[in-house]
């Protein structure tokens, strides 16, 4: 089933001779349950892409739809909320607020709503993602990969429709930079979690089940890993 459509997304920045085309008419879908890794070189067009399909930011032309919302019809309140409640984002440095502890960190979308969170969920999040002795801790008191942990367990507390990994390794050593791919992939398996991974790496993207190359803007390559 599909869950994200855009159709036609194009960016253009600047004006007449300063014209720069970050996206030029790039169209896919993704399946519920899928995970993609979107792969090109800096400038090839990644983060537009990404702030687009987070609703960060509003492309010049073109549609996105999540689970049958066209979320460029949305005003900005609508917007923020349905991006909470329904895309999991995943950066490279965290974005975790530092005076909060792991628990807090972790429920704020939910607490951002004034919605009482699922207690059974959070838990076995917590435990999955191997943090649960941490929830008292600031994020000063963890290490990068404890970080990240908390950040995916952020993105993933509302069930989200789709996770958007923004470069999630970027600022992890080796080690944990497989073992942040590893729970991403966990979370693809056991809950089923749609996941588009952005990435610069072409080691990281063959870990998905599908890879679309960026080149200049467009699609240059969409290809099934396998």
């Amino acid at each position: 089933m599909e869950i994200l459509r855009c159709s036609h997304l194009t960016k253009i920045y600047g004006s007449g001779s300063n014209t720069v085309a970050a996206l030029n008419d790039v169209s896919f879908s993704l399946e519920r349950g899928s995970f993609t890794s979107i792969i090109g070189a800096s400038g090839s067009g990644k983060s537009t892409l990404l702030h687009m399909l987070g609703g960060v930011d509003r492309p010049t032309s073109g549609s996105i739809y999540i689970e049958d919302t066209d979320i460029s019809s949305l005003g900005p309140e609508q917007l923020a909320a349905f991006r909470r409640r329904k895309v999991g984002l995943v950066y490279q440095f965290y974005n975790l607020i530092p005076t909060l502890n792991v628990r807090k960190n972790i429920l704020l979308p939910v607490l951002l709503d004034n919605q009482k969170p699922d207690e059974e969920r959070f838990e076995h999040l917590v435990s999955t993602l191997g943090i649960a002795d941490r929830l008292s801790h600031l994020p000063s008191e963890l290490s990068g990969g404890q970080q990240q942990r908390v950040a995916i367990a952020r993105s993933l507390i509302y069930h989200p429709a789709i996770l958007l990994a923004d470069e999630p390794t970027g600022n992890l050593d080796r080690k944990n930079s497989e073992e942040t791919i590893e729970l991403l992939k966990l979370s693809n398996r056991r809950y089923g979690q749609t996941i588009l991974l952005i990435t610069h790496d072409e080691k990281t993207a063959l870990m998905a089940d599908r890879i679309i190359t960026l080149e200049d803007g467009k699609i240059l390559h969409d290809e099934v890993v396998g």
